[in-house]
């Protein structure tokens, strides 16, 4: 069976928030929530493109693409037209990028069966045992 992967909700934000700021849920949940708020329509307003930058956790953008003229229906093989249209990406900061990089193996983690870590991990263990 295929394990799921845990999801967080704004619920579990606003506990996280609560407890560092070592306020009582209720209290930080309205904050979370206006945060939230704020940025949707930050980026739904996007006349058409909007760049939010926050220091130390990522960058928001709204940007537009191009027309796709000659696009393929997969299921009749038809050939559609795609308008131009807007979309969102997120880039993440540095700092963030640098914590989420680390190899799987040093934070102890179960390697994804048929992953290249295994040869990692093989090579890692020959060293150790030579000495």
């Amino acid at each position: 069976m295929v394990q799921r992967i845990p999801t967080l909700t704004k619920k579990d934000v606003a506990r996280r928030v609560a407890q560092l700021m070592g306020e009582p849920i209720y209290k930080s949940e309205p904050w979370v929530n206006a945060v939230i708020e704020a940025l949707a329509q930050l980026l739904e307003e996007a006349d058409p493109e909007v760049r939010i930058e926050l220091r130390d956790f990522g960058v928001f953008e709204v940007k537009r693409t191009r027309a796709k003229p000659k696009a393929r229906n997969p299921k009749t093989n038809e050939t559609v037209f795609i308008p131009s249209r807007r979309k969102t990406h997120f880039k993440p900061s540095k700092r963030l990028k640098q914590v989420l990089q680390r190899p799987l193996v040093e934070l102890n983690y179960e390697i994804p069966e048929g992953s290249a870590d295994k040869y990692l991990e093989a090579q890692a263990a020959g060293k150790n045992g030579a000495r």
